[in-house]
């Protein structure tokens, strides 16, 4: 190492240092906080309710409603003002399943493991019927099986074969995998890429188009992981557009357990006849097409007009209860509030800055209530775009954004989304947790939640670094996302961590440091500079 990279080395660490200095923890603040979070948490009881009472909470499903009545409820009653919702869309109908089972009848008997997915028709009553495989890679293949599918049950997939599992299902993060993060290079911008055009879904489309036209029983897949029984499952396609939207042409979809499918479609081809049973009773719900954000706050003092936003989404799929994925994000969103009017309360010191919790719907379908949340409030975007034109006065006004959305794993540090201003002030506001073991900050880019709304508009957004445990394995989407899959522990330190970067956030001088900020068609610095 040379003379001048020792010096700058020397001179980048002095800035960091003094950077570091100057940013306060309140440690009183965060005793208080501690003691709230840990010792007496009550994220397992705000999560019960969540998942046991009112779970799955679909988009668009009466679910979804009699959860965001409760959870309104529930925040009033705790103390939060402004509690509202704030409607979004159209989203398209809803869905409610209300019984479903399927039977193998021939060659033998037996309980077949399947969902519906979301959005199917129900059938007339229990539907009997041969099963076929539809084997086409082409367009042209399709014309073998036309005038023959219809009161057969139709599979889709291949066998896929699985493999047992000698290695732990649920895993944390290790220092190695957290030294590879804490090291990553400044995320490089992906070109925006527009595939509208680009006519790769032709034979999904026809497919699609064919199987709603040729009127089968149902159509049935397997999805591309899980096995054990765990059976991950969404929403099913319509014939054309997308199957909440009024009116679309849906025919009945399930999917099953790998097992279950692998081994109809052995005997499918070893030449025996197999016959399965299937009755699906669901209804349409949502006539208004609407949905709704959940919002309220804690009101700030003499930086009220400014605001710290955290939360997380608030919908899920329905084969579980939703909790992994997000009722665990939104239960330490929920709970960070509760702590922090708690630590109020008892300290007796009001935050400078608006706290404001938004609990998001319509995230499963592509992030469209923060999104819509976002549009309302901080943008103008060209049609079919997510990158600004223009801002709104309240983009300006907005710290930053903190969420929680994957799965129940404890906090280990945070995706800083390439915005290099914070290392220094999040580092500090980490510190204190340490015995938590939340150390790490990444310039990694995370995606897949609500926080890139807020990105995508220049506003500070982040999602917390977090243990995978079995997330992505075994809960994410599937049947086995219940309550009984949530760490009470895990819970408890995520809410703790939350409240004290909501408090601090609220408490700075100066708003978060913020990106420079791409709009359509130009490069712009953020409007919200002001203030650093």
């Amino acid at each position: 190492m040379n003379i001048r990279t020792t010096y700058f080395l020397f001179i980048c660490l002095v800035l960091s240092t003094g950077l570091m200095a100057q940013e306060p923890v309140n440690e009183e603040i965060n005793e208080i906080i501690r003691k709230h979070g840990l010792d007496e948490s009550q994220a397992m009881e705000i999560a019960g309710w969540m998942t046991d009472v009112y779970g799955p909470r679909l988009t668009g499903s009466p679910m979804l409603d009699k959860a965001t009545d409760w959870a309104q409820k529930t925040l009033k009653e705790w103390g939060m003002e402004n509690v509202h919702l704030e409607q979004w869309g159209p989203f398209g109908r809803g869905w409610e399943m209300q019984h479903f089972e399927m039977h193998a009848k021939t060659p033998s008997y037996w309980p077949i493991i399947a969902y519906p997915k979301a959005w199917s028709p129900s059938t007339k009553g229990e539907v009997t019927g041969e099963v076929i495989y539809l084997q086409a890679d082409r367009i042209e293949d399709l014309d073998a099986y036309k005038g023959k599918l219809k009161g057969k049950f139709v599979l889709l997939d291949t066998i896929r074969n699985t493999k047992e599992w000698f290695d732990p299902l649920a895993k944390r993060h290790d220092s190695e995998s957290l030294l590879k993060l804490a090291n990553a290079p400044e995320p490089t911008p992906r070109p925006r890429r527009n595939f509208r055009n680009l006519g790769g879904f032709s034979f999904n489309q026809a497919l699609r188009k064919f199987l709603y036209e040729e009127k089968p029983l149902a159509v049935l897949d397997r999805s591309y992981k899980g096995d054990l029984g765990t059976v991950f499952v969404s929403r099913a396609w319509a014939a054309e557009g997308r199957a909440q939207d009024k009116d679309a042409k849906v025919v009945p979809q399930a999917t099953l357990s790998v097992e279950h499918y692998n081994r109809l479609l052995r005997l499918h081809q070893k030449g025996i006849k197999v016959e399965l049973s299937m009755e699906l009773k669901a209804q349409y719900t949502n006539p208004d097409e609407m949905e709704h954000n959940i919002i309220a706050e804690i009101p700030g003092t003499d930086l009220k007009d400014e605001v710290v936003m955290f939360g997380a989404h608030f919908d899920s799929w329905h084969a579980g209860t939703g909790a992994t994925d997000n009722g665990a994000g939104s239960t330490v969103m929920m709970e960070a509030a509760r702590i922090l009017l708690q630590t109020i309360k008892e300290s007796g010191i009001k935050p400078r800055r608006t706290l404001r919790l938004a609990l998001w719907t319509g995230e499963e379908q592509g992030l469209l209530g923060s999104r819509a949340y976002v549009k309302d409030h901080f943008a103008e975007f060209p049609p079919n775009s997510y990158t600004p034109q223009s801002l709104k006065p309240d983009q300006s006004k907005i710290s930053a954004y903190y969420n929680l959305d994957n799965g129940t794993g404890k906090i280990r540090g945070v995706y800083m989304q390439g915005n290099s201003g914070v290392a220094p002030i999040f580092r500090r506001w980490l510190d204190p947790f340490k015995d938590l073991e939340a150390t790490t900050l990444t310039m990694s880019n995370t995606g897949g939640t609500d926080h890139l709304a807020f990105d995508a508009v220049g506003i500070p957004g982040f999602q917390f670094i977090q243990d995978g445990v079995a997330y992505f394995n075994r809960t994410h989407h599937s049947n086995m996302d219940n309550f009984d899959h949530l760490i009470e522990e895990d819970l408890a330190q995520a809410a703790t961590i939350v409240a004290s970067f909501v408090f601090h956030t609220a408490q700075r001088d100066e708003m978060l440091p913020r990106k420079s900020l791409k709009m359509a068609e130009e490069k712009v610095e953020n409007a919200g500079e002001r203030r650093r």
